[in-house]
C-alpha cells in the first residue's frame, strides 16, 4: 500500500522554496542590470584596407528587424514548457509537482541568463551588422586617428551612429536568444522524456520520439533565425546553445532523481530544509526534517518499475541520496508485489538486495 498522503500546503511549499524565489529575483535583477549596462571593454576593430576595401565584410550586413525578438524568445522558453507541465497535471494531479517542476525551469532560465549577460558585458563581440550601425567616419588611408600598428585599428569613438545601437552591436557573443531557447526547451525535452518514457526499457510509440525532439527543433529554429536576420554570428549561437543546455541539465537533475534513468527521472527529489523551514512534524508526530521521499523499485513482469509515494516533503523518510547517485536508499513498500508475484528491490548505498514478498 502506498504511504498515506498529506494534503498539499502552499505555506509549507513556500517556506521550503521561498529563499530560492528570493535568490531567483536577485539573479533576475542582476542579469537585467548587467544587460542594461554599456559594454565594458573598448574593443578595437579595423575598417578599411589602404585601397578602401572593407576589412571584415562579415560585419557589414545591413541592420534588419529581428525575426524572433528577445522578449518573444524568453516568452517561448518559459510558456511552452509551462503549458506542458499544466497539461500533464491531468494525469499527475499534484500542485506540488507543478510548482516544483516550474521552479526547476526558472532555475535553468535565470542561471543561463545571468551567465550569458556577464559574458556579453565583459567579452562581447561584433554583430554582423556592426559597421552599418557604427557608421564609422574614417578616411580610406593616411588616417592619424587610429591605433595599433600603422594606425590600422579604431575604437567606437569613430562611430557616428546611434549610441544604444552601437552598444548592442558590440555585445554579440554569446546569443541571448539561443541561451534562453535552449535553457527552457531542453528542460522541456528532458521532462517529456521522463513523463512519456521515450528512452526506457521498452520500444515506445514513434509519436513520443517526435514529441521529445520537438522542443529541441524549436530551440534550434530560434537560434538559427539569428543567423538569417544577421543579429548573430554562428559561434554566438553555438555558445548560447551550450550554456542553455548545460543549465537545463543541471536544473533538471537538481529537481528530479535522474536525467536518463527511466525508473527515476519522473520522481521529484525531496527538499529537506531551507532558510525558512528547518523542521516539521511528520504523520507519526516525530519531529524531523521536512522534504524526504521514498524511492524503491518493483521487479515485476515488465522489468524493474519505479514506485514513489509522491508525497514530496510531506513524507518523513530519512534521505541518503538519489537513486544511483553517490548513495541511494529505497524503502520496500508494504504489500507491493504480493498480487503479481514480483520482487521488491531495495537500494542501500551501492548494495542491491532482492527480497521475495
Amino acid at each position: 500500500m502506498p504511504a498515506p498522503q498529506i494534503p498539499f500546503s502552499f505555506k509549507d511549499w513556500f517556506r521550503l522554496h521561498g529563499f530560492d524565489l528570493l535568490t531567483m529575483a536577485f539573479m533576475g535583477a542582476l542579469g537585467l542590470g548587467i544587460y542594461e549596462a554599456p559594454p565594458a571593454p573598448r574593443r578595437s576593430f579595423p575598417v578599411f584596407f589602404s585601397d578602401g576595401q572593407v576589412v571584415y565584410p562579415q560585419f557589414a550586413y545591413p541592420l534588419r528587424k529581428e525575426i524572433v525578438p528577445i522578449w518573444l524568445a524568453a516568452f517561448i522558453a518559459f510558456i511552452t514548457p509551462f503549458v506542458f507541465f499544466v497539461l500533464f497535471q491531468i494525469r499527475l494531479r499534484s500542485i506540488a509537482s507543478l510548482l516544483t517542476t516550474t521552479m526547476g525551469l526558472l532555475k535553468s532560465l535565470a542561471t543561463a541568463a545571468v551567465f550569458q549577460v556577464f559574458i556579453k558585458w565583459l567579452i562581447g563581440g561584433l554583430r554582423p551588422h556592426f559597421y552599418a550601425v557604427c557608421k564609422p567616419n574614417v578616411p580610406f588611408s593616411g588616417s592619424q586617428i587610429g591605433n595599433g600598428f600603422d594606425n590600422l585599428m579604431y575604437d567606437r569613438s569613430v562611430c557616428t551612429g546611434d549610441k544604444n545601437d552601437i552598444d548592442d552591436s558590440l555585445e554579440s557573443f554569446p546569443s541571448g536568444h539561443s541561451t534562453a531557447g535552449f535553457a527552457g526547451l531542453i528542460y522541456l525535452s528532458l521532462y517529456l522524456n521522463a513523463q512519456l518514457k521515450v528512452l526506457s526499457a521498452h520500444n515506445p510509440a514513434y509519436w513520443k520520439m517526435i514529441v521529445f525532439f520537438a522542443p529541441i527543433l524549436g530551440a534550434t529554429l530560434i537560434a538559427g533565425a539569428l543567423t538569417i536576420d544577421q543579429f548573430h554570428n554562428w559561434y554566438d549561437v553555438v555558445a548560447g546553445g551550450i550554456i542553455g543546455t548545460a543549465t537545463a541539465f543541471v536544473a533538471f537533475r537538481q529537481t528530479f532523481a535522474a536525467v536518463w534513468d527511466f525508473r527515476f527521472n519522473h520522481i521529484h527529489l525531496p527538499r529537506t530544509t531551507s532558510l525558512f523551514h528547518r523542521s516539521h512534524k511528520g504523520p507519526t508526530g516525530i519531529s524531523g526534517k521536512a522534504g524526504f521521499m521514498k524511492f524503491y523499485t518493483y521487479q515485476g513482469p515488465l522489468g524493474e518499475l519505479p514506485f514513489t509515494n509522491e508525497g514530496g516533503w510531506d513524507t518523513m523518510v530519512e534521505p541518503v541520496g538519489a537513486p544511483f547517485d553517490a548513495t541511494s536508499v529505497s524503502i520496500r513498500p508494504t504489500g507491493a508485489g504480493e498480487a503479481n508475484g514480483g520482487n521488491v528491490v531495495e537500494h542501500h548505498n551501492t548494495t542491491t538486495q532482492n527480497t521475495r514478498v
